[in-house]
């Protein structure tokens, strides 16, 4: 099934179940008036919302009506927890390589992860409002899951059980604030902005068999100011999956219900298939030419980013933001 919020003017919105096709939704309210609360009661609530959601797919639900993902909120307008991993090393290879900095051979068995803010998410069609361009503004195409309660502990099989949706995510950083960040010691605080996040959350099952291994096996697509600059596919190069995230992160705490976890900026060792950040394309420059030719992103830009189908359909809707100045 596939869920949304509604932007009603509460702080958390009001739960939808959006049709497969992303053309018509239903108010879920009379089952669970939030997300957070479905997910706080997965077990009795997601058999509720799954026969909603035949019926809306079936044209039987009694009162549907067109899908705006423009009247959307993150499916979770704020959440618990946001754990961003680093699951595409080759990225973070790209990184050090154009730093000339040698990349621990640890990288390729432990995963890298920070915790961001989670306390404000930017929905799908919300702009990227920032005070200066110089902080280096770049885009970062991301897949998420959102997990149930997953105890200390778990195994990345115990993990995969706890995965209850999957999202698309825009990770954006602020690039010239994250080395003078880093030095510190003490990780991303300022460079980290808030996340965005595509309208619709989906259950796996609606990714077929595009979901295996703990992996989305379909490209993200990336839409810079018109131009599509990436379609790297997902599943591959992908060398932690999910399930070996949210293990990741249990490791020493308890991961509640409404937790979110991202899978890193999508990258593909094959270049041609383009890049989901700017910060990588930069990287490729460095590499080859000794220095970064891209600029990073300036007010008035947009970016899209989708996954589609292997029908070309989208799946969880875009997200389509502009960058804005910020005006006080």
């Amino acid at each position: 099934m596939k869920l949304a919020t509604l932007n009603d003017g509460a702080r958390d919105g009001q739960l939808l179940v959006v049709a497969r096709d992303l053309k018509t939704a239903h108010v879920a309210d009379g089952i669970a008036p939030t997300l957070q609360a479905a997910l706080d009661d997965w077990g009795f609530i997601a058999p509720q919302l799954a026969e909603l959601s035949l019926l809306l797919n079936e044209g039987r639900a009694r009162r549907p009506f067109d899908f705006d993902p423009a009247r959307c909120m993150a499916p979770l307008p704020r959440a618990y927890q946001w754990a961003d991993g680093s699951a595409y090393v080759n990225h973070v290879e790209l990184v050090r390589k154009a730093r000339k900095a040698e990349m621990p051979a640890s990288f390729w068995e432990d995963p890298l992860m920070y915790q961001g803010g989670s306390d404000d998410f930017l929905g799908p069609q919300d702009d990227i409002v920032l005070a200066h361009e110089e902080w280096g503004i770049d885009f970062e195409a991301e897949v998420a899951v959102v997990t149930g309660d997953v105890p200390m502990g778990a195994t990345p099989d115990e993990a995969y059980g706890g995965i209850r949706l999957l999202m698309l995510a825009n990770d954006v950083s602020l690039r010239n604030l994250i080395p003078d960040e880093l030095a510190k010691g003490f990780g991303f605080l300022q460079s980290k902005p808030a996340t965005s996040f595509a309208p619709v959350a989906v259950t796996p099952d609606e990714l077929g068999e595009a979901w295996r291994d703990g992996k989305v096996h379909l490209p993200l697509r990336s839409t810079w100011n018109g131009h599509l600059v990436g379609q790297p596919h997902a599943g591959t190069d992908m060398v932690f999956n999910f399930p070996q995230l949210v293990a990741h992160l249990a490791k020493s705490r308890n991961v509640r219900a409404g937790s979110i976890v991202g899978s890193g900026t999508v990258s593909n060792k094959d270049a041609s298939k383009g890049y989901s950040c700017i910060a990588e394309q930069r990287c490729l420059e460095m590499i080859a030419d000794g220095q970064a030719s891209t600029p990073f992103m300036r007010f008035g830009d947009t970016i899209r980013i989708e996954m589609l189908d292997e029908k070309g359909k989208s799946i969880f809707g875009a997200i389509e933001q502009s960058v804005k100045r910020l005006e006080r």
